[in-house]
């Protein structure tokens, strides 16, 4: 996509953290983003098809908007999140067009998976 196809779309996410090292190892093991570090206080990501990134702050307040990621296999990706070090906010719920869940990562950002499967 050109830069002028991307006027007026989403394109850069970021999230505070409060342990840089903990937040790469939990978004790797659990979708596969990659990483790129631009020094020790902020590392960027790529998911593929979206980037963002995470800075360090003395602590992560929840709230504001809801990041939505989708799954083709919700159990499977839950199961991840737990092991990983995340915690589930929200047990799996249907809505009209799919189903999803919620999860704090292991810095309290809140999030939630979601297929229509």
């Amino acid at each position: 996509m050109s830069q002028e196809d991307q006027d007026r779309r989403v394109d850069y996410i970021e999230f505070l953290t409060t342990n840089i090292q903990e937040t790469k190892s939990f978004y790797s093991e659990v979708f596969g983003w990659e990483f790129t570090d631009y020094g020790p206080e902020y590392t960027s990501f790529t998911d593929g098809r979206l980037a963002g990134g995470f800075a360090v702050a003395p602590e992560v307040t929840a709230g504001g908007p809801l990041v939505v990621l989708y799954s083709t296999d919700l159990a499977e990706i839950q199961a991840s999140v737990r092991e990983s070090g995340g915690r589930i906010v929200r047990e799996i719920f249907e809505f009209p067009g799919g189903r999803r869940f919620h999860f704090a990562d292991p810095s309290g950002n809140e999030l939630a998976v979601w297929s229509d499967r």
